[in-house]
């Protein structure tokens, strides 16, 4: 296959997804075809982010003028390194969560899927315009239309947030539009300032544009986008409204939710740092921003009694580790950030379905109301132990290598202040641990309370009997902890991988060439 053929294929996660949604309405009551539709489409996206991964690491970055306008007048789809390596890992996890609910839905005993739990008829097709919104995100060539995949994300999450329609939910969906709106607002007008200041919203032609503009200018055009880009990635102190958002939505809500959409944050800083504002004049303030997101975060988590919430602390405490390894500016520092991204995603998506299964099993995710779990359910038992471990680091899982790349990043950089994320990241890591093993000592290890020898009822409203759990969810389930144990035995070829990615992003020109072959307007 020469060039042509695998840019053809830079469209279809975004065409793909929409059509599918459009088809998942028309058959709406027929659910067994939505269900095969939907997770059709996700099986497909898994295998054309594949193929373009390899492209994008074959040829440099792929380059689609939509309707054949040229750029920058037209809008440009680009998948490089770093956008291949996105859409697979978000395109694998969605897969999962799908597969999970669609699961739950079978094991409520109700082919109408009406619990308010498990997916609504609405479910499959706002998961299909999520996974179009993570897309277009990840493979924009200008701010405008990174703009509006942040835009078809919001309208899906919130639909996908307040499912079943209870008071929690409503509140919760309130807070998060709210925020959403305001970030949203922000990133709209930081857009305003930088077409009047340089007549173009396309990221190459920006990335010599910005460089013409006085250092001021620059400078509060920097800040805009990033204060919009961190509520979304929840950066403290922009955190505040996650774990109040999460914990109350549905199990595969909250995973695709606590895997995705802090990371497509995330992916926007790392493109607009590297391409549009490379001489790192923000540095020291991402720093302490990473500094301050760890701690607080995991301070936040160790202080929970509930599951549900403490992870979503250990997921704002972790992006702080991303931050890191963006803010120091390096090949070394964003490589290992850019295997941060993927393995987080993977784990904390597997540790949510993990909660799910815990709850459905138990009743509930309150460490109280817990115990006896190592007995009663050895294999969740093993299913959340992975995980947890390899979130908190510990040797030699995925987590554990991409730390270790950020401290070596760091050590390298070799400023006070560097020094200072390198213990701030050790901290961080023993307290992860100590997190984790709280609930495996309470949730598992401990002897169960009298009240969980009786029947519960789980998270579709179905009587469960102790110790059972549907394969249709622990399935799923154990496919995510073997995704993450398989980046472990990567590990080898994802660094190279991400060190090519982030030679290029560094260096900027395979970006702006493959936008404007010949030369930038």
């Amino acid at each position: 296959m020469n060039i042509l053929s695998w840019q053809t294929l830079v469209p279809l996660p975004v065409v793909l997804p929409l059509v599918g949604a459009g088809i998942t309405v028309a058959v709406a009551r027929r659910r067994t075809l939505q269900r095969v539709v939907t997770a059709g489409v996700l099986i497909a996206m898994v295998a054309i982010a594949a193929a373009l991964l390899v492209g994008a690491d074959r040829f440099g970055p792929l380059v689609v003028e939509a309707g054949g306008w040229p750029a920058p007048m037209g809008i440009v789809l680009v998948v490089d390194r770093l956008a291949g390596l996105m859409l697979l890992v978000s395109a694998i996890v969605t897969l999962g969560v799908l597969l999970y609910s669609i699961g739950q839905g079978r094991a409520s005993g109700d082919t109408d899927e009406s619990d308010g739990e498990a997916p609504l008829p609405i479910f499959h097709p706002t998961m299909l315009v999520l996974a179009a919104g993570v897309s277009i995100t990840f493979i924009s060539g200008d701010l405008f239309n990174l703009y509006v995949g942040f835009e078809v994300l919001l309208a899906a999450s919130f639909v996908l947030l307040t499912l079943g329609g209870t008071a929690p939910r409503i509140r919760s969906g309130i807070t998060y539009v709210v925020v959403s709106l305001l970030s949203s607002v922000i990133f709209l007008v930081a857009i305003a300032l930088v077409y009047t200041a340089t007549c173009t919203v396309n990221l190459a032609q920006l990335a010599g544009r910005l460089d013409a503009l006085p250092e001021g200018t620059r400078l509060v055009l920097q800040l805009m986008l990033l204060i919009g880009f961190a509520v979304k990635a929840a950066i403290f102190p922009m955190s505040g409204w996650l774990p109040d958002s999460y914990p109350t939505a549905p199990a595969p809500v909250t995973a695709v939710f606590a895997g995705l959409l802090t990371k497509v944050g995330v992916y926007a800083i790392i493109r607009t740092q590297t391409l549009l504002f490379p001489d790192g004049r923000l540095e020291s303030l991402l720093l302490w921003a990473a500094l301050l997101t760890m701690i607080i975060g995991i301070l936040g988590a160790v202080a929970q009694d509930d599951i549900k919430r403490m992870l979503s602390f250990t997921l704002v405490s972790h992006i702080g580790f991303m931050i890191f390894g963006i803010a120091l500016g390096s090949r070394a520092g964003m490589s290992a950030a850019i295997v941060y991204v993927a393995h987080h995603i993977t784990i904390q998506t597997t540790l949510f379905l993990v909660a799910g299964l815990i709850e459905r099993r138990s009743g509930s995710t309150s460490l109280t109301d817990l115990g006896g779990l190592l007995r009663t359910a050895p294999a969740l038992a093993v299913l959340f132990f992975v995980p947890a471990m390899n979130l908190a680091g510990i040797p030699p899982f995925s987590g554990f290598l991409g730390k270790v790349g950020l401290l070596e990043a760091g050590a390298d950089a070799g400023t006070w202040l560097a020094y200072v994320l390198i213990g701030g990241s050790v901290v961080t890591s023993l307290l992860t641990l100590y997190a984790m093993s709280r609930v495996w000592g309470r949730a598992f290890w401990q002897p169960a309370p009298k009240a969980s020898e009786l029947t519960f009822a789980g998270d579709t409203g179905e009587e469960v009997e102790p110790g059972t759990l549907p394969a249709g969810m622990v399935g799923p389930t154990t496919l995510l902890v073997l995704v993450g144990l398989a980046i472990t035995i990567v590990a080898g070829p994802l660094f190279g991988l991400t060190n090519r990615a982030a030679t290029d992003l560094l260096e900027r020109t395979p970006y702006i060439q493959a936008v404007f072959p010949g030369g930038v307007p």
